[in-house]
């Protein structure tokens, strides 16, 4: 490949010791992430842009025992014309305008190739910027298997930039792409090319340059057509849908229980081994029955919860949710919203944060902060330990569809669903009233349905378990030892007082009164503080006061929890959580996006009301019911 001043410089600052920094950018849906995850493995970061709160994804990888080369995986972008803040941030990295974040030595280019026609116009600005560039035609898999063929090398001429035919699934034609970045790349593309912002002139430009490297289209995916044509029935395609969710929350109960059961046996095992290998004392006192018996009530629940996001990711990279959002603008579009919602909601189910990020895809910014206020109302997998610790204790398992679903993961999708009809309620009524806008055609490109592959699935169950154990090990792990001190003081006479008269029982008695009305005593009232910082925290304080009694530590906490709630009083929980306040990393993050307090505010109030009313609600009717 020729040498460069940029190539010069890029291997000058390799020589110092800086590593290289190569972005990877290209239209959505391309299998951009599915390169940047083959070529970085493991080594990953996730962070913000500077001033922003677009999420950063920086990998780090040494090429063929080559000089370390960072990578950044930018968001998606159709045109460097940007609608939107993704897009508005990865046209200031590329053309180094984004604040404390330096330039890209070299760029990666990745390009549907079975659409390369329409992607192609991604090229034209992206050369034109004067970067070393590498285009990387992903999907060659795909295009092989449907009749297309094109000229790597007649393309590469035309383009004046180096070009790979890959699949990145597959890790197919990689060894281009890492001889690209081994040798720092190629000379930037031609001065005389211009840099093309106008979309129109993009389009004709990139059917010329098709035409000339012999880019003979695909023919369409017979699979794609043949259940495309069930999956987006007016009524197929719904009752599939319902079907494939209820299947995924039997699934939660089932196919976890021998490892969640396993997880516990393990945490009781080695909290008695870390018992009796400590001599007795309050630094083994704290260890056992605040940190160990606090942190390791959370963590059993690992297994459900990357259960959960298996079932997500096999659904997200086999193509199927770009379907669902379609399926569910017909309902989205009743109350005011479009199909844009549905991507930001369902993730929210995962956590309301990045939910809350991917709105930045909507353009209507009406539409979009109607979705950052009902965000919080769809379940995410910091309640799932709270439905699976309550449900478990006070409701048996028993066939409701026969083997298809029990009573058990009856209720928790019930729970589910009590959240999304009250996320469409309340986004109707902001709709019709302070948020009201004009309706936005919902426009989505639908991607051929590809089988998911064990690599990637990994790679994001393996992410999804980091954070939740940080979580349980930050987190939850400081408020499960702050429960056990106050509860430990003030010393009376150098001893332990009582658990009433300690600092968190007089907390307690301060909020009882509020919660006594919802059927819960004041450890629940505690709990529902500490879950302010994290939904799951209450498991944690729970715990933690319970672990300081020997015989509830003796029952466990599922058996623990049937002495603090009625029958009433364990609906009225659940039906909170189902209604729950955002916690405070939620509040903080809705007040950026939005740039005023106003919003966070109302979401909180508005949210805080909804949630004690239903838990009244629930506890009345269900002591009436009995």
């Amino acid at each position: 490949m020729n040498g460069c001043g940029d190539c010069n410089l890029v291997a000058a600052k390799a020589t110092a010791g800086a590593p290289r920094t190569v972005a990877i950018v290209g239209p959505p849906n391309c299998g951009k992430s599915t390169l940047f995850n083959r070529l970085t493995g493991l080594r990953q970061k996730v962070a913000n842009y500077p001033g922003v709160t677009v999420e950063q994804r920086l990998g780090r990888a040494r090429v063929n025992g080559g000089p370390e080369v960072v990578f950044i995986d930018l968001p998606g972008l159709y045109s460097m014309t940007p609608r939107s803040e993704d897009e508005q941030v990865a046209r200031d990295v590329l053309t180094g305008e984004m604040r404390d974040c330096p330039r890209p030595d070299a760029v990666l280019l990745v390009l549907d190739s079975t659409h390369l026609a329409r992607h192609l116009t991604m090229a034209a600005p992206v050369l034109g910027l004067g970067l070393p560039v590498m285009v990387v035609l992903n999907m060659a898999d795909e295009l092989r298997q449907r009749g297309g063929t094109v000229d790597t090398q007649a393309l590469a001429v035309e383009l004046g930039a180096p070009v790979a035919l890959v699949s990145a699934a597959r890790g197919e034609g990689l060894e281009a792409v890492r001889g690209f970045l081994r040798q720092c790349g190629v000379a930037p593309a031609p001065t005389e090319l211009p840099v093309l912002y106008d979309v129109p002139r993009c389009r004709a430009w990139a059917v010329r340059v098709g035409q000339r490297a012999a880019y003979q289209a695909p023919g369409p995916s017979v699979w794609t057509h043949r259940l495309d044509s069930v999956f987006l029935h007016p009524w197929w395609g719904a009752l599939i849908l319902g079907v494939v969710v209820v299947a995924v929350f039997q699934a939660l109960f089932q196919w976890s229980k021998p490892l969640s059961n396993a997880m516990q046996a393990l945490v009781t095992w080695s909290g008695a081994r870390l018992e009796a290998g400590l001599p007795e004392s309050w630094w083994r006192a704290l260890l056992v029955e605040g940190a160990w018996s606090g942190a390791g009530s959370v963590v059993v629940f690992l297994p459900q919860i990357l259960l959960l996001f298996a079932f997500l990711g096999v659904l997200e990279d086999s193509g199927y949710l770009a379907r669902a959002a379609l399926i569910a603008d017909r309902t989205m579009a009743r109350i005011g919203l479009q199909g844009k919602s549905f991507i930001p909601l369902l993730s929210a189910h995962a956590c309301a944060t990045p939910a809350i990020l991917a709105t930045r895809t909507i353009e209507n910014r009406r539409d979009r902060i109607a979705t950052i206020l009902i965000a919080p109302l769809m379940t995410c997998t910091a309640r799932l330990p709270v439905y699976t610790l309550v449900i478990a204790a006070f409701l048996e398992e028993r066939p409701v569809l026969g083997p298809l679903l029990g009573t058990r993961a009856a209720a928790m999708l019930g729970l589910y669903l009590l959240g999304f009809v009250a996320a469409l309620g309340t986004a109707w009524l902001l709709k019709s009233s302070v948020l009201k806008s004009d309706p936005t055609p919902f426009v989505l490109e639908m991607p051929p349905y590809r089988r998911p592959t064990l690599r990637a699935l990994g790679a994001r169950l393996l992410d999804r378990g980091k954070v939740f154990l940080w979580r349980a090990g930050t987190v939850i792990l400081a408020i499960a030892i702050l429960m056990w001190l106050l509860a430990h003081l003030p010393l009376e006479d150098g001893r332990q007082p009582p658990i009433e008269r300690s600092f968190v029982g007089t907390l307690g008695r301060l909020i009882e009164p509020a919660v006594q009305p919802l059927g819960f005593n004041w450890e629940i009232g505690v709990g529902l503080i500490t879950s302010l910082a994290a939904k799951e925290a209450i498991v944690g304080t729970l715990g933690a006061l319970h672990g300081i009694d020997p015989e509830a530590r003796a029952l466990g906490l599922r058996e623990a929890l049937r002495m603090d709630l009625t029958p009433s009083g364990a609906v009225a929980l659940l039906v909170f959580f189902a209604l729950a306040m955002p916690c405070l990393t939620t509040v903080g993050v809705v007040r950026r996006e939005t740039g005023s307090w106003k919003w966070p505010l109302l979401q909180f109030t508005c949210i805080g009301a909804l949630a004690y009313g239903g838990a009244f609600l629930a506890h009345r009717l269900a002591g009436v019911l009995g």
